[in-house]
């Protein structure tokens, strides 16, 4: 077994939406000799630069991103893949001798590729995904779940029936393999992580916290929103991107359905919802280093705090 000094260490800046995590992981990658490796699943598409807000050439102030806008909004992008690429970019940075930075909200990007899941290898079957999908276009989702549940029931408790995608391949995965997913996330983690991580959320109350989200959509919606999810909207191969938040919400209003005020009330309060359910994710994660932030902190001291919990791990 390999000993904790001896494996690479890597930060992961984490937390939920309008948290501040971009500009302290820059921050942090300025002070350190770092570079970044984004862990959010749509700033890794060309075109989306306001709705996954997506730091801009000014803002990343010579820090070196990974792992954003190199995709095109049509193609499909998995947990597997970003960790493929991710590991990759690790092990490019330490060797020019500087330190990985993750920075993101997508908890399942971060956490599969800190505890070095193994995805399994079982492929795929087109035909049966299509009947799945159409026994759920006619008889429901919840159909589709029960299956799930029949045969693995640990899954199906961890899956909402609405989330079709995840609970279809659950059942193909047990179709091809005879294999329950859960019993293959299981041996996933039988392989022992190459990372040390220092892991550190900026931490604010929860209504200071939706304050935040609720000024970030207005300031999206001032730069151009509209327009950028209307040009989403034209094509039919934008299926995945087109799902984003700050997207799906505008559709009634692009399409003349609802008035924009309307659809901004809901687009802050899914963005909510979201912040709420990365805060579940990561509250979860073992080693959490939480920076409490108050209204009007003082910048410059959060930044110290971080670069002296980096210290302080790198020489564990």
């Amino acid at each position: 077994m390999q000993s904790d000094k001896d494996k690479i260490f890597v930060v992961a800046v984490c937390g939920p939406t309008a948290s501040g995590k971009t500009d302290l992981g820059i921050k942090l990658a300025k002070k350190t000799d770092g570079e970044i490796i984004s862990a959010d699943s749509m700033q890794i598409y060309r075109g989306m630069e306001i709705a996954s807000a997506k730091p801009t050439k000014e803002e990343m102030d010579g820090v070196k991103h990974h792992l954003m806008d190199f995709l095109p909004p049509s193609e499909a992008f998995s947990v597997a893949d970003y960790v493929e690429l991710a590991r990759e970019c690790i092990d490019d940075i330490c060797r020019r001798g500087k330190l990985p930075i993750i920075v993101g909200g997508t908890g399942l990007y971060i956490s599969s590729l800190i505890n070095n899941i193994q995805f399994d290898d079982t492929g795929s079957d087109t035909e049966f995904r299509e009947n799945m999908r159409e026994i759920a276009e006619k008889e429901g989702n919840i159909v589709l779940w029960e299956k799930l549940r029949a045969v693995d029931p640990e899954s199906a408790a961890r899956l909402h029936p609405n989330n079709l995608n995840r609970v279809i391949r659950a059942l193909e995965v047990f179709h091809l393999s005879g294999v329950t997913m859960s019993r293959s996330a299981e041996m996933s983690r039988s392989k022992e992580t190459p990372y040390r991580a220092c892991f550190i959320m900026p931490d604010y109350a929860r209504e200071e916290l939706y304050d935040r989200i609720n000024r970030r959509v207005d300031i999206m919606l001032e730069k151009g929103l509209v327009d950028e999810a209307r040009e989403f909207f034209t094509h039919k191969d934008y299926v995945t991107a087109a799902q984003a938040i700050g997207y799906k919400e505008l559709k009634a209003y692009i399409e003349g359905e609802k008035e924009l005020s309307e659809c901004t009330e809901k687009l802050k309060q899914a963005t909510r919802n979201y912040a709420k359910r990365q805060l579940t994710w990561f509250n979860k994660t073992e080693g959490l280093n939480r920076i409490k932030i108050e209204k009007g902190a003082d910048q410059e001291k959060i930044l110290k705090i971080a670069e002296n919990l980096v210290k302080r791990y790198s020489f564990f």
